[in-house]
């Protein structure tokens, strides 16, 4: 059995040539987020959004949510993939970051598509379930705090709809998951995560070694 091929710069720049087809409106989110505090930490990968669009594409999901907005890049990726009628909930604490990505998507002609929610992730969640969306949404993307992920994992599950499919990303979180050393809040959380899914016989599963670890979770 093969093992996996590590991506290095070189590699990594053949599957952009290759594959990668972003367009001037996201360079530009990408390139001014990368110039943050934390910027190129923190966003998507160009390779994730992608994949994120052809997953909404693909299962032809016209309600999608997103648990950690930050400036927006897979927010748009994923908006734009939605028909013209399809909404995107997007939740985070700070309104500092969506705000940023907000211009892009009005470039993009999707601003119509996107629903911004402020607040804590997981009283936002609550909300939307007390307001009638559970078993809504066709596919969430997680990828808020670590610490949370347990929690938000629970949620999610109740606003996904059966069938419906939960992407969570940085389940791998920069190979610290396997360190025994590393037991910093945000690692444990991460792993409390990993366990749980890997346990729950409520959803289908699949870990890929790609990016900082992206698992599929589908309803059953």
């Amino acid at each position: 059995m093969a093992n996996q091929i590590a991506a290095g710069p070189e590699l990594l720049e053949y599957v952009r040539e290759f594959s990668l087809r972003e367009d001037e409106i996201l360079r530009g989110l990408r390139s001014l987020t990368a110039g943050l505090p934390g910027g190129e930490a923190l966003q998507v990968s160009p390779e994730e959004g992608q994949f994120l669009a052809f997953l909404v594409a693909a299962t032809g999901v016209t309600d999608v949510l997103e648990i950690g907005t930050f400036t927006g890049y897979s927010t748009l990726c994923m908006a734009r993939a939605l028909p013209a009628s399809g909404r995107l909930i997007t939740c985070d604490i700070t309104s500092r970051w969506p705000e940023i990505g907000a211009e892009h998507w009005r470039r993009a002609g999707v601003a119509d598509r996107i629903d911004v929610r402020i607040g804590d992730a997981s009283d936002t969640l609550e909300k939307l379930l007390a307001d009638g969306f559970a078993d809504r949404f066709g596919l969430v993307f997680l990828d808020a705090d670590k610490i949370g992920y347990p929690r938000y994992y629970e949620l999610a599950l109740k606003l996904l709809r059966p069938g419906g499919v939960l992407v969570v990303d940085n389940t791998l979180f920069f190979g610290r998951v396997v360190d025994p050393l590393a037991t910093d809040p945000d690692t444990e959380g991460v792993r409390a995560l990993n366990a749980l899914v890997r346990d729950d016989e409520r959803v289908d599963v699949s870990m890929l070694p790609v990016s900082d670890g992206l698992t599929l979770v589908r309803r059953r």
